[in-house]
């Protein structure tokens, strides 16, 4: 009888466990100054927006807290709006004045990474660091 009862209370936290929710820290790390705040967007593997976020600046890095996913293949892409008006700045060319980056550091040729070279696996909370990229000097 005990362990049938133990049986049962088992079975019933089986979702619960199952369904863990996970913690995802992305590190963005050699921001170039302080100014503005990096945005970024958070996709699942279908390209579907999970989320978009907005963090500040401290000590030439951000942090930013994706909570409450669940384990899968996700993919983002930041920038850091230095002039805080929510759109990458670029000059003449459209090279981008602001600085950029992909999940994986994933880098394309003449344009963004194709979406498979961004996408990585979630299983369990986790740190990822990411570097962005500068192409124009800050004036």
């Amino acid at each position: 009888m005990k362990n049938l009862l133990f049986l049962l209370l088992v079975l019933l936290f089986i979702p619960t466990i199952s369904s863990a929710q996970i913690t995802l820290f992305i590190e963005i790390e050699t921001i170039r100054n302080n100014n503005g705040q990096i945005l970024l967007e958070f996709n699942s593997e279908t390209e579907e927006v999970v989320k978009g976020i907005s963090e500040k600046i401290a000590e030439n890095k951000c942090i930013i807290t994706v909570e409450n996913l669940k384990p899968g293949n996700y993919a983002f892409k930041y920038f850091h709006d230095e002039n805080m008006d929510e759109k990458i700045n670029t000059n003449f060319m459209g090279l981008p004045r602001e600085g950029y980056g992909f999940s994986n550091n994933a880098k394309g040729k003449f344009g963004p990474p194709t979406f498979d070279k961004m996408i990585f696996e979630v299983t369990h909370t986790d740190t990822i660091k990411c570097t962005p990229t500068y192409i124009l000097k800050q004036k």
